[in-house]
């Protein structure tokens, strides 16, 4: 089975479309974890384990792991291998060069890592998504309209063909790979444009991030995606920060239920 297969498969046997972002910040560790030989990953591998039966994908934020040096890229390979072919595993690099570097970034998270997902930013035009897209079974994720306030700077701006920036880079990517190949980064923050969005290109998954602390709902998105969503709803902090004591990860496993309860009448 492909990719696609896999994570469809997995979404209506769970009845979720749960993302679990890994965004691991060591000053946030519980006590319980922080003496460990290897704490992010500890807490990491905890957290999986508690949240596993709810979810179907893992986004693991680079920069969390990048900021730590050579410990911190040990522990997020570490951390891939261990999730393997249990959920999908998506390195949010937000990578966006073009030309042998982007070869070279496509090297480091598809073939080093065996992330099968990586997230880019297309505004360096095709180029910077050609040498990604080369790689079969994996998936591009990249960003369409965000949750950022920021977002209206530049993505939002109407160009003269009356359509918004956004919108015209999603269909020029869409042009450019199939949906076995490509999915598009749309904050939850943004329902009507999520819904706009999810009518235009309805055969592509969208990744949502923003549910819980920026503000975002899953009702509100999954309104907005319809039935059997093709969609990966992200939440990071209201999961694995849901406790701080000893019982941290049955708490964060509790968090991925609610959330999963929320998702299953969709599906």
């Amino acid at each position: 089975m492909d990719n696609r297969s896999i994570l469809l498969q997995s979404m209506h046997e769970k009845k979720s479309c749960l993302c679990v972002g890994l965004d691991v910040e060591f000053d946030l560790l519980p006590e319980e974890v922080k003496h460990a030989e290897d704490p992010v990953f500890e807490f990491n591998r905890q957290t999986i384990q508690a949240t596993l039966p709810f979810t179907v994908a893992y986004k693991l934020n680079t920069a969390f792991y990048e900021c730590l040096g050579p410990k911190g890229w040990e522990t997020l390979e570490k951390t891939i291998r261990f999730i393997g072919d249990k959920a999908l595993t998506i390195a949010d690099a937000k990578r966006g060069d073009i030309g042998n570097t982007a070869k070279a970034y496509a090297k480091a998270f598809f073939q080093n890592m065996n992330a099968d997902a990586v997230t880019v930013s297309p505004y360096m035009g095709n180029d910077s998504l050609l040498p990604f897209l080369e790689y079969k079974n994996k998936w591009t994720i990249a960003l369409g309209l965000t949750s950022n306030p920021g977002a209206a700077n530049i993505q939002m701006q109407k160009l003269s063909s009356g359509h918004p920036l956004y919108e015209t880079a999603m269909a020029n990517m869409a042009d450019m790979a199939s949906p076995n190949q490509l999915m598009f980064v749309v904050g939850a923050t943004r329902p009507a444009e999520l819904k706009a969005l999810q009518q235009r290109f309805p055969e592509y998954f969208f990744l949502i991030p923003g549910v819980g602390a920026q503000g975002g709902s899953v009702p509100e998105v999954l309104q907005a995606m319809g039935p059997n969503p093709k969609a990966l709803i992200n939440a990071s902090r209201s999961i694995i920060y849901a406790g701080s004591g000893p019982d941290f990860a049955q708490k964060a496993g509790l968090s991925a239920q609610n959330l999963q309860k929320e998702m299953e009448a969709y599906f």
